[in-house]
């Protein structure tokens, strides 16, 4: 990406990661997880500022509950009960939803080092 030819304004591409709100507010039982998703987050202002100067920015986004191929193996009152959890709009993310949001980041230039959350508002129980 470093080599990638530079647009009028030196940039040269885009680095996304997906964390996880629950590198915010993990439950109990998931510590591992939360602390591998915590270190999405705090990596990435880091290293948005190392890859600046070959004008590559860094963003991750923090998904909440997200209608995804490992949700949709669980019962549909299960989905809806989750979905239920999120304040609003009330129901599981969509992916179209992340990818606009991936767009929306892609499209503005001075979105870097930021850790963005895509919830719905929803903050995790314990």
């Amino acid at each position: 990406m470093g080599q990638n030819p530079p647009d009028a304004d030196g940039h040269r591409g885009l680095v996304v990661n997906t964390a996880s709100v629950a590198a915010f507010e993990g439950q109990v039982g998931q510590a591992a997880y939360s602390a591998s998703k915590g270190g999405i987050v705090s990596m990435t202002l880091p290293i948005a500022r190392d890859l600046a100067p070959l004008g590559i920015r860094v963003v991750a986004i923090a998904p909440g509950l997200f209608s995804t191929p490992l949700l949709a193996g669980l019962p549909e009152r299960v989905r809806n009960f989750l979905g239920q959890q999120v304040p609003f709009p009330q129901r599981l993310g969509l992916p179209a939803e992340f990818a606009h949001l991936v767009q929306a980041v892609a499209e503005n230039p001075m979105i870097n080092g930021e850790v963005i959350r895509l919830d719905g508002a929803l903050r995790m129980q314990p």
